[in-house]
């Protein structure tokens, strides 16, 4: 098992820019089928990978999934996004799949902001950081 080493502020803002960016356009293979937020991002560290998948308990964004969801198929659908408790999974739901996206940036937003404050005063020494309370 190859732990997720990666820098988590680094992985938070390719994922707003991939998003900013359109990054989560239909697929010309696979046109038949919206894109999961997260999943279908180079930010997922099983992107891509069909024969050597790595379990999502080894990814760095498990620290943002509450504990008792911990298990659940693709945990990083169960980050509360807002204070309202919304996940991408709940959201999805929606009808409309940039509203995902759109909730998606504001938390990334938000949350690259307190972590780079709380680099800023020496709160956070390494990768990992505290789950947010509410954002």
């Amino acid at each position: 098992m190859a732990k997720d080493d990666r820098d988590i502020l680094e992985v938070l803002k390719f994922e707003l820019n991939f998003i900013e960016k359109g990054g989560y356009g239909r697929s010309p293979r696979e046109a038949w089928r919206a894109p999961s937020v997260i999943e279908d991002s180079p930010t997922c560290m099983n992107y891509d990978s069909k024969e050597h998948r790595e379990p999502c308990s080894e990814c760095l964004l498990m620290q943002f999934v509450p504990r008792e969801l911990a298990a659940a198929p693709a945990p990083c659908r169960h980050i509360p996004l807002n204070e309202a408790g919304e996940t991408l999974d709940s959201s999805g739901g929606s009808g409309d799949e940039r509203d995902g996206q759109e909730l998606m940036a504001k938390w990334l937003r938000q949350t690259i902001a307190r972590i780079e404050k709380e680099r800023a005063l020496g709160v956070s020494g390494g990768t990992r950081v505290r789950p947010a309370e509410a954002v």
